[in-house]
């Protein structure tokens, strides 16, 4: 059985580098604790999102704006598919994103958060969470930058008014899901983003797709994070921090009777960042397979059709 080493922020930096990179050219995942999120405020989180997703399906459903991608507020249950998948996820999640200054020039390209009635301080909960989780991922792609051979600060100004987006996320227990045959609470799937940053890893169902075909399933430590590349930072590297096929596959026994709730944190690209290969990243082994630069919007967008969430 494979386990994934489980890795402390505390580190000193520079071996914490190693071992990040060590870990995410293996895997594409690492685990990882003293993370050093606010304990207090992500137990409120987890209260807010139990208490928004008991909500009526009506009284939620106020927040979709089926035109907006779901990058913001409410995706109702069976909405978002797996690139190339059959069927659609058993899952429900709310989006929060980046609150930016309306004078910055790309304002524009930042869609605006909704806010729901109820439950009580919800806003005042997830905007300070959000906040939290970009200062550890900053702090993480310090570490991801010296692996690389990069300056420490490299990805402070590429991330910059970032696009990044909070996702709480709900599976119903299975015997309340209506889905298609064959569907999984998530199916499998790489992430678009730069870093995610996953917490509620330790309830089961979150598996990696290992090099020999099997599945590894991931059990952090309580509390800890998991962390995976995302396919902006496969491209960026040329493939030497691999994004990594995962999924969520469905309870069994007694466990499917429960909700399972999970927080990942995508951490984006700024929306103007071209997504150009590093240089460090190219040899003659390993030459570029990505000559040409893409925005980071562009490319999220790209995805975004490919999972159903926007019309082409």
């Amino acid at each position: 059985m494979i386990q994934l080493p489980i890795l402390s922020l505390t580190d000193e930096p520079a071996a914490l580098a190693q071992k990040l990179g060590d870990s995410f050219s293996t895997y594409g995942f690492a685990m990882i604790k003293d993370h050093g999120l606010d304990p207090a405020l992500v137990r409120q989180g987890w209260d807010k999102t139990a208490e928004f997703f008991a909500l009526p399906t009506d009284e939620k459903r106020r927040y979709y704006d089926a035109e907006a991608g779901g990058q913001r507020g409410y995706t109702p249950f069976g909405t978002e598919i797996a690139k190339d998948a059959k069927a659609h996820d058993l899952k429900e999640f709310w989006h929060v994103g980046r609150e930016i200054d309306p004078a910055s020039p790309i304002a524009h390209t930042m869609p605006r958060n909704v806010w729901p009635e109820r439950p009580e301080h919800f806003r005042e909960t997830f905007e300070p969470l959000f906040a939290e989780f970009d200062r550890v991922g900053n702090i993480i792609l310090s570490r991801i930058a010296v692996y690389l051979g990069l300056d420490a600060d490299w990805f402070e100004p590429a991330v910059h008014e970032g696009n990044s987006i909070l996702r709480l996320l709900h599976y119903p227990p299975m015997d309340a899901s209506q889905g298609e045959e064959g569907a999984i609470r998530a199916g499998a799937h790489e992430d678009i983003n730069l870093i995610t940053l996953l917490l509620g890893a330790e309830e089961g169902g979150l598996e990696i797709l290992a090099r020999d075909g099997s599945w590894i399933d991931m059990r952090p430590p309580e509390g800890a994070l998991v962390v995976n590349v995302g396919d902006m930072l496969q491209r960026l590297t040329n493939h030497v921090l691999p994004s990594t096929t995962h999924r969520v596959r469905n309870p069994a026994g007694d466990r499917a009777r429960y909700s399972r709730y999970s927080m990942p944190f995508f951490l984006h690209l700024r929306s103007d960042f071209p997504i150009r290969t590093l240089e460090g990243c190219i040899s003659a082994e390993r030459p570029n397979r990505y000559p040409d630069a893409i925005l980071a919007d562009d490319y999220l967008h790209e995805r975004l059709v490919e999972i159903g969430l926007v019309k082409a």
